[in-house]
This record gives structure tokens, sequence and C-alpha cells, in this order.
């Protein structure tokens, strides 16, 4: 049985398919790869393969600075666990944006972190948190890949199809990210004073924690508004 499309899971045009194996050491190479990243390839990433290259000339989009290419890696894992820093070593290898496509036991994530040239130098990237779907089953629909002007457009779109909260009215790109950051980290101080308040024993210092508690949660639901 088919399972209802998933808007981050694309079904990319067979004319941008580049369909080629990415060796590891390539990466070690241009990540200067130490002894612990080359450990976390080796016992979490069966194969790398460059799946599919979104340019000008393969989905017929103009190109805009800092998006002239999208690439997507479709990395095959040995555990349902890949540690971020082996996503970060392929995208600081890579001078494109990547959409990430990983596959464990039948199932499909997807992972992105929004890039960006650094302003200061252009041959360097900036990397936000990456963002990703749950495991997806195998009978996962695919949706259309979403119409765009140009490759900016589109890469913001696909990227948008993984952030976990949407964007306001007129909101850019950067400052929906900044937000979902500030509501993470946000969540990680109310899951520390929740902690706390199931800890604490003196009635006193219960009431002042959970009014730090209620605050925190008024703030939250704010940033995901």
């Amino acid at each position: 049985m088919t399972v209802p499309a998933h808007p981050a899971l694309i079904d990319y045009p067979a004319q941008a398919a580049f369909g080629r194996p990415l060796p590891k050491n390539k990466i070690y190479e241009h990540a200067a790869a130490n002894t612990r990243l080359k450990d976390l390839f080796v016992k979490q990433v069966e194969q790398i393969v460059w799946a599919f290259k979104l340019a000008p000339e393969t989905i017929n989009l103009p190109e805009r600075p800092g998006v002239l290419e999208i690439q997507v890696f479709s990395i095959q894992l040995k555990t349902p666990e890949l540690h971020r820093d082996v996503l970060r070593a392929i995208d600081g290898a890579i001078a494109s944006p990547i959409v990430f496509e990983l596959g464990f036991d039948g199932k499909t994530q997807v992972v992105a972190a929004c890039k960006r040239p650094n302003e200061a130098d252009a041959s360097r990237w900036v990397l936000s948190d990456y963002f990703a779907t749950g495991w997806l089953p195998a009978a996962c629909a695919r949706s259309a890949l979403p119409v765009a002007l140009h490759m900016g457009g589109l890469y913001e779109q696909l990227l948008h199809r993984l952030i976990p909260l949407p964007a306001r009215p007129q909101e850019t790109l950067a400052a929906l990210i900044a937000r979902v950051e500030q509501a993470q980290a946000m969540q990680r101080e109310l899951d520390k004073a929740m902690a706390r308040l199931a800890r604490e024993k003196q009635f006193n210092r219960k009431v002042e924690i959970n009014a730090v508690v209620r605050q925190l949660q008024s703030e939250l639901d704010s940033l995901r508004r």
C-alpha cells in the first residue's frame, strides 16, 4: 500500500539523474578528516551516491548567487543514526547546497542544512543546523519538484519543506531559521526547568520554578506561532 506523499521527499526529474558513487576517501581529503571522523564514516556509512544534479542545464532554471546548482546525495547507512559531523564533512567538501536522502532498513530520511557562501570569503560556506524528516516508510510516495523561478527559489522551497515551523508573512528564510534555532534553545531551557521542577521537594522553590516554566512555555509558544 502506498503511503501519501511527503512534501520533502521529492520525485526528482530523470534528466537531473547523476548516479555516481562518491568515494569516502575523496571526502576525507577535502575535510582533512581525523581518525574520529573516519571512524564515523566507516561505522555508519555504507555508500554515498551523488544521485541528482539540479542545475540550469538539467532542470532549466536560471542560477542565483550562492545557488548555482543543488546536489542530492543518497547515503546508505549501516546504523539508524548518522552523526551530523559526517554530513558537515560532505557539505564542506562540495561547493554547492546539498539535500541528503539517508537510507536504512528500507526507510528514507531527508536532511539538509541551509548552506550559503561566507560573505567575507566566498570560497567558504556557512551552515545552519540540520533539519530532517522522520524516517519515512519505503512505500511513501514522492512529491513533485516545487515550481520555482530560479535555483535560489527552488532551494528555499526545498528547505521550507524540512523546517519544522511555518514561515510568517514576509518572513525571510534567514529570519525563519533564526526563530527555529531560538525555539530549539528555549525548548532545551524548558526541559531543564521541568527536570528541576520534578526533582524539587520544597514547596516555595516549586512555586518559583513553576513560574519560570510558565514563562518559558509562553515565550516558546510565541516563537512557534
